[in-house]
């Protein structure tokens, strides 16, 4: 892997700390759900509206990401370019109010996104997913749902999570980890203070493996049997071949944080409506801006959109 595509990881990263790219104003958007074990559960975002759009981009962040994540400035000034209406979801916990913590498959938030009021006047939706993101928007296109659902892509995202969660333990990419270990805690915090949790929070704040994560913290919260039961249940590989919607799977050959070859192992099985396009470039959510990636992405999503027939008269 070269080193250039920990660059490409990094760099935007800290870039976006210090200089934020400039965006269209959008408006708070809010939504709640019930879950079986927490009760009413909000969700927040960012909602921008352009009038006389019959389309909106549903955009969603990666593990320990949120509706500010860097990488989802381009989504939304792709969809502003377009023309298009764009609703940044923050995918339960992510904005730290406490309400709960998600999971790889769990697409209910994303359900919950698309009823709501705000997003009734559209005609089309695209979901466009990141990193972890993007598995929960594949997932959503293998669902039964909302018909104006008309294109889903991931950007840098991983198909099978024990594969995935594997490279992310290794030793090599203990930055990454330490990273994501940190987000996900900080997530933690926030719900103990207000809901009863799988482990005491001291005792989270030590693990030092995503594999320890899940199978301490996240599969007892979510009713799998372990880590293993939470990737075998939960990964979207196998769900392919039943793909709803039009897909579109965009990785880099260079990501260091979900490697190429993790990636590839998981596209075992036929799968008509996904389409697969690797990057010689970048890093993980991140591309040289020559590539346009974002931009690209977006025009996809639109193109593949075909209107049902209408009915026989």
């Amino acid at each position: 892997m070269p080193i250039r595509g920990h660059l490409w990881t990094i760099a935007p990263r800290l870039r976006h700390r210090w200089r934020p790219l400039r965006l269209p104003a959008a408006r708070p958007w809010e939504v709640a759900l019930e879950d079986p074990q927490m009760g009413t559960v909000r969700l927040s975002g960012l909602l921008r509206e352009v009038e006389g759009s019959a389309e909106v981009l549903v955009l969603v962040h990666g593990l320990g990401g949120c509706t500010e994540s860097h990488y989802l400035s381009g989504g939304v000034a792709a969809a502003e370019a377009a023309g298009i209406s764009s609703l940044r979801v923050n995918l339960r916990g992510s904005d730290r109010r406490g309400e709960d913590f998600f999971h790889a498959g769990l697409t209910a938030d994303l359900h919950a996104a698309l009823a709501c009021v705000e997003l009734r006047r559209y005609e089309r939706i695209y979901v466009l997913g990141y990193s972890l993101g993007g598995h929960l928007a594949l997932r959503l296109g293998t669902e039964e749902g909302d018909p104006r659902l008309a294109a889903v892509a991931a950007i840098c995202s991983p198909l099978d999570l024990a594969l995935s969660q594997r490279e992310i333990d290794s030793p090599r990419r203990w930055i990454y980890r330490r990273y994501l270990l940190k987000s996900l805690a900080d997530i933690y915090v926030t719900v103990a203070a207000r809901h009863p949790v799988p482990i005491p929070v001291a005792e989270a704040l030590r693990i030092s493996t995503l594999r320890e994560w899940d199978d301490r913290v996240v599969a007892p919260r979510h009713g799998f049997a372990s880590a293993d039961d939470y990737y075998a249940r939960a990964s979207v590989a196998p769900r392919l071949p039943e793909l709803r919607v039009p897909a579109l799977l965009c990785n880099s050959e260079w990501d260091p944080m979900v490697p190429a070859r993790a990636v590839r192992a998981a596209l075992t099985r036929p799968a008509p409506r996904l389409q697969v396009r690797w990057i010689a470039g970048g890093g993980h959510v991140a591309f040289p801006r020559a590539l346009a990636v974002d931009e690209w992405v977006v025009g996809w999503l639109r193109k593949v959109f075909t209107p049902a027939a209408p009915p026989a008269g």
